[in-house]
Formats: C-alpha cells, sequence, structure tokens
C-alpha cells in the first residue's frame, strides 16, 4: 500500500461526525466537522489530497461508513475499541480529542482493525444475533417464572422442566391471591410470546443459510460433535472468515478462550480466561466441548450430518473427537472441576474449528 499524504480519524456519531485530519508532509492538524450522513464524511475524506486513510472505532453506526470509503478509493481502519491505548491520567474527553487521538494511533500504525463484514453477511449476523437476545429473555422470563412459584411453595417434581409434562402441571397451578394469579399468567403468555419468536427466527436462520456466504462453513462445522445448524450459524456470526487467522492459536485467543498472564522477572502466573471477544461464540463452544465428555463415536445424527461432506472434514471430526475425549479423561482423572476442563476443551475445539473450515 503506498504511503498516506492524508490521514483522517473520525469520531463517529448518529447525528454528527468530527474528523481530524492530519497531513503527512506538513505534520498540519485540521478539524471538520459534518453531520451523521456516510456520504458526508465520505465525501470529505475523499477530497483531500491522497492517497487518503481513515480510521474510526467500531460502534452502534455499523460499517455503512467503511465500505463507502472503500467505494470511493479511500482505506479505511475500522479500529476495535478495547484495543485502543488510552493514558491512565487523561480525564478529559471530548470529539476533537477523540478524534486527534485516532488519526496519532493511525500514523503510527497502533491500531488494531476489525474485520468489516459484507452487507448480506451483516444482516445475516444481525438475524443470529436478534435470536440470541430472544432466548436470553427466554432464560429470565423462565427464571422469574420458576422464582414466582418458589415464593408461593410450588414446585415441580416429575421430570424436567418446560416439557409438555411442565406445561401442563403450570396450567392447573392455582396461587390463591388474585394479584399473583394474574402475575403468574402474564410470565406464562411471556414465555409462550418468546418461545414462538425463537422458534420463527431459527425457521429463518435455517431456511437462509443455504444460500448464505456461510453455507460452506456450517457444512463443515457441522460435522463436529456437539455442532448443528443453529450452533455453526452462530459462530461464524461472529468469527467471520476463519481463514484470517493464520494458526490456531489466534482463533483460540480472538474468543477469550485463552489463559490470562502476568509475568514478572523470573515469575509467570497463568490465571482465568481473558474473556475478550464475542461471549456469544465463546458459550458456544464451551456448551460443545461437554459433548466430547461420552467416549468417541459416530451415531445416526453425525453421521448424517457428515453425508457428502469431504473426507478431510471427517477425518478431523473424529480426530477431534479422539483428542477431547482424552482431554476430558486426563483432567479429571487430575480432580479437575467439570467446568474448567469444559472451557480447556473449548479452547481445543476452537483449533479443530478453524481447522475443518480451511478444507478446499
Amino acid at each position: 500500500m503506498a504511503k498516506a499524504r492524508s490521514l483522517v480519524g473520525l469520531d463517529v456519531h448518529a447525528t454528527k461526525i468530527v474528523a481530524a485530519v492530519l497531513d503527512a508532509e506538513t505534520g498540519e492538524l485540521q478539524f471538520f466537522s459534518v453531520g451523521g450522513e456516510v456520504s458526508e464524511a465520505a465525501g470529505l475524506c475523499a477530497g483531500l489530497p491522497g492517497p487518503v486513510r481513515a480510521a474510526y472505532e467500531a460502534g452502534p453506526t455499523g460499517y455503512g461508513l467503511a465500505r463507502e470509503l472503500e467505494r470511493r478509493g479511500v482505506a479505511c481502519v475500522v479500529a476495535a475499541p478495547s484495543k485502543i491505548p488510552r493514558a491512565s491520567g487523561d480525564r478529559v474527553k471530548t470529539d476533537r480529542r477523540d478524534a486527534e487521538l485516532l488519526v496519532r494511533l493511525l500514523l503510527a500504525g497502533k491500531l488494531h482493525p476489525v474485520r468489516v463484514p459484507g452487507p448480506e453477511e451483516e444482516a445475516l449476523r444481525d438475524l443470529v444475533r436478534a435470536r440470541e437476545a430472544v432466548r436470553l429473555d427466554l432464560m429470565r422470563c423462565r427464571h422469574r417464572l420458576s422464582k414466582l412459584l418458589l415464593r408461593h411453595g410450588f414446585r415441580f417434581d416429575d421430570g424436567r422442566a418446560w416439557t409438555d409434562r411442565h406445561r401442563a402441571w403450570l396450567a392447573g397451578v392455582a396461587l390463591g391471591w388474585p394479584a399473583a394469579q394474574a402475575t403468574l399468567t402474564d410470565c406464562c403468555g411471556a414465555v409462550d410470546a418468546l418461545v414462538h419468536r425463537r422458534d420463527q427466527l431459527e425457521r429463518e436462520i435455517i431456511a437462509l443459510l443455504p444460500a448464505s456466504p456461510w453455507a460452506t462453513q456450517v457444512a463443515r462445522l457441522r460435522c463436529l460433535r456437539g455442532i448443528d445448524t443453529l450452533t455453526a450459524a452462530g459462530l461464524c456470526a461472529e468469527i467471520g472468515d476463519f481463514e484470517r487467522f493464520a494458526r490456531a492459536e489466534q482463533i483460540m485467543s480472538y474468543v477469550g478462550l485463552v489463559p490470562s498472564e502476568s509475568t514478572t522477572g523470573q515469575q509467570r502466573r497463568l490465571g482465568a480466561i481473558t474473556k475478550t471477544g464475542s461471549g456469544h461464540a465463546r458459550r458456544l463452544l464451551v456448551e460443545a466441548a461437554w459433548h466430547y465428555r461420552k467416549r468417541p463415536t459416530t451415531g445416526k445424527t453425525l453421521t448424517a450430518r457428515q453425508d457428502g461432506q469431504p473426507a478431510q472434514a471427517v477425518a478431523i471430526a473424529w480426530s477431534a473427537q479422539q483428542r477431547l475425549h482424552r482431554t476430558w479423561n486426563r483432567l479429571e482423572a487430575r480432580a479437575k472441576r467439570r467446568t474448567i476442563i469444559a472451557v480447556a476443551a473449548a479452547r481445543e475445539l476452537a483449533g479443530f474449528c478453524w481447522a475443518i473450515t480451511r478444507i478446499e
């Protein structure tokens, strides 16, 4: 890439964008303010002496500005906010100072870019995240309902909750007080509505996947034990292009499954996992890792998922079963807690996901 003549740091908000423009030859710094429209900011950058490089923080305004800048021939870095260095003693925060910080870090090459998805991929990711949001709402709503019943002395002891038997039991619960019964009716209605929304979103995701940019990746990931369609779609939504990682260790770090570290002098201390990156992807991997407690096997359902996939993908999936099962056995023999073992297995599973999606 040619050396940039003009560098631009953009502090982006919904209704206003502040631009700090640095001339790399003269060192002159200027500030401009435009409206929140993407076209205005892109036009400002495109009109500067070229080549031009711009940067802004990833945030709620999305990636439309980055795509518009690229369309107009302006190289753009969408920076990861958590990776932007900030002085601990700096207590003054303004739009101009934020824009200036971005442009100076861009000049120094200290910004960590995030991947910019295409419009179709971003729309699919929004759909997957909408389903995840509904899942969380449903879990909270069910929790509120169960605690309401517990306060009134009602406990369901006839099997698992939220089965048909449990719903039939709920229909016959009478709390005695009209206000409490109205609360129970409202909670049950909220659960039913959320279940309907969740199921509808899942149907939409499954229907759109075959023609989506993730079709091949999802098919490969489904070869792995514990990863079916919705889990694979969630991983694709949060990780995106698996091939941008040169090594398996990089994807493990990206989803926050590597240990934190504090090393001073001759002392090296490893702590809890970093939990950086997507919590959604991390949860999916940890949940899938629990399936590897059981001995390696290829049942009817997994065989159907692997049907038509490359032999190399099936071989990687079988290798994952063997290795992760050994991990479970080895750590259980050392009396490790199962939750810790699941995280360790999830870290290795992330590496197998990386390997299986890179098959040509």
